[in-house]
């Protein structure tokens, strides 16, 4: 994932969870926290506590972040994957924003269906010589099966809310939201099948070439066979070649038959 996609993620994210993006520039963001996120991220139980038992309202701090690839600005928190705070909000999306339900936001004076959309937020983590990770978004048309990759990009200009405009109505999905996960699980399968696993390779013979140093160190004592495999577990811990899968959030889209067309035309 390009650093330029974590920060439309974190905007995304920040405007989901009604915080108001003060400044905004190709790299940066200056975010007001609401109370929530505050005690999410910020680390101030007893300003809270103080604040309750005073019996006040209390006042959110802001945040200002860094998303460049590289830190250019000492002034803002560098924020990139494997930072403490993108594992912070990765952890409250876990915890408290799994699943949304949002609707596209009608004029409200004429009849509009709304079309379903199963979209999935998933992080891609590979583990071996070298560890790296991204974030993919995918949306699958729960009426036709039109399957969409960057899907978040596609629906960060829509106009979006948590109750349906009047007269609007929606359409039941004729593909059930769980088979809509497999499937999008399935596309991932096969996406990785397809990859060239080089890396793989490598974490595999360098995990060889150090059992194999092991096996040397500790063949002449064969009293030290406990703290061998130890060693041993240890290596595979770090070198062996996996991949995981987590789904970060998804939530049901409810889209217009005009929107849906432009953005599977794109």
């Amino acid at each position: 994932m390009k650093l330029t996609n974590l920060h439309q993620f974190l905007y995304d994210f920040f405007t989901i969870q009604d915080c108001a993006i003060r400044e905004e520039t190709e790299h940066t963001l200056e975010v007001q926290l609401t109370r929530e996120l505050d005690q999410a991220l910020m680390n101030r139980p007893f300003y809270w506590h103080y604040m309750d038992k005073m019996g006040q309202q209390g006042v959110p701090m802001s945040l200002s972040l860094n998303t460049s690839p590289e830190k250019l600005d000492d002034q803002k928190e560098w924020i990139h994957f494997g930072s403490p705070r993108l594992q912070q909000i990765f952890s409250y999306i876990q915890d408290k924003a799994r699943i949304t339900l949002l609707y596209e936001q009608t004029d409200g004076e004429m009849k509009t269906s709304l079309l379903p959309w199963l979209v999935v937020n998933v992080k891609m983590e590979y583990f071996g010589k070298q560890k790296k990770d991204h974030i993919q978004s995918i949306g699958l048309q729960l009426i036709n099966g039109t399957m969409l990759t960057n899907m978040m990009l596609k629906l960060d200009s829509l106009p979006l809310q948590r109750v349906m405009s009047d007269y609007s109505y929606t359409i039941s999905p004729l593909i059930k939201p769980s088979s809509g996960f497999y499937r999008i699980f399935q596309y991932f399968e096969e996406k990785l099948s397809n990859e060239d696993m080089y890396w793989a390779s490598d974490a595999q013979k360098a995990l060889e070439d150090e059992r194999k140093l092991l096996e040397h160190f500790f063949s002449k004592n064969d009293d030290l066979s406990d703290l061998y495999e130890q060693e041993l577990y240890r290596v595979k811990e770090r070198l062996e070649p996996k991949i995981s899968l987590k789904v970060i959030n998804a939530g049901l889209f409810y889209l217009s038959e005009n929107t849906n067309a432009s953005i599977i035309s794109q």
